[in-house]
């Protein structure tokens, strides 16, 4: 589809995600694959230009990750970031060693060399730096470009070979001209043509699946989510009446969510649109339940099982369309070191096996931010198109403890105004997600000279780019003092408000 591309080579990193998102922004295709990618691979994938990410090893320690020797030889430019510059000098015959002062943070470089690379950036330009590591002499044909105060290599180039390599994180806000380093290596250095548009992408994604789907029929489980609604219309632009979406109501969902689904698809876009009620249903599950994971779990089987029965009353489906996106294909296959699990992904998994359907997962390049743009491009409203992420167990991890229908009650009428009232301020679009927590709590009041012994809630409004890291939302205490009033005068069952002040890490986004 696109012929000019950029590949990232994952070492690891936190930021090589928004690596790949950069260049993206730049309108180039780029696609991350893990570090050891074997060369025959790498030269299929056809780069323009090849990227070697950041990570948390030292290239002097046993097993550090390394890249096969052959990618400086392919003739294509390459830029080393951090560790991939450490993994550059390394491998070309420099010398890496442990810095006498780490650097973290905000650092300003002196530019020595603006051609290519640095060239249009300025002196004294902040960027932000992660390493222990530092360069102590460049390879053969290499010369220092850059230099910070604790950095006598913070950047350096074999401008012959086109091989490049910062010592600095050009992918991260903080530095201050980075998306202009990328810019100069992605389109000037390799040539790139800035081809990677939305509107593009669904005149190619259109015949794809035509292609793949021909007559057959194709079931979609549809949330009322940007993911699962866009993937939803791309499917039937392509396919027209042989898609069939089938939206569950399990009861865990916010204010008119269900209503709203379905005048969207039903009504506006005209989709054939399977609506089941299984509130009771799962409701009934969840009765005693406390711990988040067996409430994850029984919400994950039950959808499966609701999903799976109802899919079977349309005859001839052969395909099953899901909302999977790049940063989901990453995880399961690029860089994998010794991790922890938190909690149980919010999407549900497993209808393929089950149901021996064929998948059709036409956003599997994209990244969230592309998904809402190609939205916008395909009539999208803009309430779903910009909706925030909402977890695939719904309101029950958002009601800690035992899940009831008065309980979800009162926590439904609660979040509906901490939304309307973040909107209305024009903090929506601001926020990566906001919301209300119902806490297993109950404290004392008073309410018209009466006593009152009622619910606690939590309210959560978070800032971030990716929902890997977050911070919490310094909202304007007029809008904090709004959203209490109401919830407290208009919300029976609560008397007390309080705001979540954590950042991720430590704490997730979601309380459970």
């Amino acid at each position: 589809m696109i012929e000019d591309r950029i590949l990232v080579l994952d070492f690891g990193s936190q930021y090589t995600q928004l690596i790949a998102r950069r260049v993206r922004e730049c309108k180039v295709y780029s696609e991350i694959y893990p570090y050891d990618t074997p060369l025959e691979k790498i030269r299929e994938f056809k780069p323009k230009g090849i990227i070697l990410s950041g990570g948390p090893s030292s290239v002097y320690e046993p097993d550090a990750p390394l890249p096969e020797p052959g990618i400086f030889e392919l003739g294509v430019p390459v830029l080393g970031i951090c560790y991939g510059m450490q993994v550059m000098a390394y491998m070309l015959g420099g010398e890496v060693a442990k810095a006498q002062k780490r650097e973290y943070g905000r650092a300003e470089i002196i530019v020595d060399d603006d051609r290519d690379l640095l060239w249009g950036i300025t002196d004294h330009s902040v960027v932000w730096m992660s390493h222990a590591d530092r360069i102590d002499k460049c390879p053969r044909g290499f010369q220092p470009i850059a230099h910070t105060e604790n950095s006598p290599i913070a950047a350096m180039a074999d401008h012959e070979r086109r091989l490049y390599a910062l010592q600095f994180h050009p992918e991260v806000v903080h530095t201050e001209e980075g998306k202009r380093i990328i810019q100069n290596f992605v389109i000037d250095i390799c040539g790139c043509r800035p081809e990677w548009e939305m509107s593009s992408f669904i005149q190619w994604a259109t015949e794809q699946i035509r292609q793949k789907v021909g007559d057959g029929k194709v079931i979609c489980a549809l949330s009322g989510g940007v993911d699962s609604s866009v993937t939803a219309l791309l499917v039937h632009r392509a396919v027209g009446d042989n898609l069939t979406c089938i939206f569950v109501d399990n009861g865990l969902l916010r204010k008119g969510e269900a209503e709203k689904v379905k005048d969207t698809f039903q009504r506006h876009f005209q989709i054939k649109l399977h609506f089941v009620d299984a509130r009771e249903r799962f409701l009934k599950l969840l009765e005693g339940v406390v711990d988040p994971e067996e409430k994850r779990k029984r919400i994950g089987r039950e959808f499966i099982s609701v999903f799976e029965e109802e899919a079977r009353k349309i005859e001839g489906v052969r395909f099953l369309a899901q909302g999977t996106l790049y940063p989901d294909v990453i995880e399961s296959v690029s860089f994998k070191g010794p991790s922890a699990t938190i909690k149980s992904h919010h999407n549900v998994g497993g209808l393929p096996e089950v149901m021996d359907l064929e998948l059709i997962e036409p956003l599997r390049e994209l990244f969230k931010d592309e998904v809402r743009v190609l939205g916008e491009e395909l009539g999208l409203p803009e309430e779903i198109c910009w909706r925030h992420p909402f977890p695939g167990p719904g309101l029950a991890i958002r009601c800690i403890g035992e899940v009831t229908r008065e309980k979800l009650h009162i926590l439904r009428e609660a979040d509906a105004i901490v939304l309307e009232e973040v909107k209305r301020a024009g903090y929506y679009r601001k926020l990566w997600q906001a919301f209300a927590v119902l806490l297993p709590v109950r404290t004392v009041g008073v309410m018209g000279d009466l006593r009152t012994y009622e619910y606690a809630l939590a309210v959560r409004a978070v800032t971030s780019l990716d929902g890997m890291t977050a911070d919490w939302a310094r909202l304007p205490e007029e809008l904090l003092t709004r959203i209490s009033n109401r919830i407290i005068n208009e919300v029976e069952g609560i008397n007390r408000v309080v705001y979540d002040i954590s950042s991720k890490p430590p704490s997730t986004i979601e309380w459970e």
